[in-house]
């Protein structure tokens, strides 16, 4: 939008035109959030999976493993304790939103999968294990 600005009355007829476009924006979100079918509608499609179609994850939090439903409540409430530690209401309420959507993908396979690459990295080269004796070595002039 580049608009040209010359004079206080060009500035006033923009501020006009911001506010009637915010009212309307307002109304159409308020219409979105009127019925509280809408609202449930919204609410519910946090936790159930809309698409349904093929390759989704599942249609409900409780088609998790263990570890998928742990880290629903663990994953929000480390972050908003640590990082998020001095933020605001809705910035915890996202960060709450976003890590139980993305504890989706954390299953009980992956956490396993992790932790025996973390322990491959400590346990180091396995050595092989040399006899005692060798015994007298082909050829040689020892009697």
């Amino acid at each position: 939008m580049d608009l040209i600005i010359r004079n206080i009355d060009d500035l006033r007829n923009e501020i006009v035109l911001l506010k009637e476009a915010e009212q309307r924006q307002g109304a159409a979100i308020g219409e979105r959030f009127k019925s509280p079918g809408a609202v449930l509608s919204t609410i519910g499609s946090l936790f159930f999976n809309s698409r349904g179609g093929e390759g989704s994850q599942g249609s409900s939090i409780f088609d998790q493993d263990l570890i998928g439903l742990i880290s629903r409540i663990v994953l929000p409430f480390t972050l908003n304790k640590t990082v998020f530690r001095n933020s605001g209401f809705l910035v915890k309420t996202l960060v709450s939103i976003v890590s139980q959507r993305a504890s989706r993908f954390i299953t009980e396979d992956g956490v396993l999968n992790l932790w025996e690459k973390a322990k491959g990295l400590f346990k180091g080269k396995p050595h092989e294990e040399t006899p005692e004796h060798k015994g007298v070595p082909p050829l040689s002039e020892t009697y």
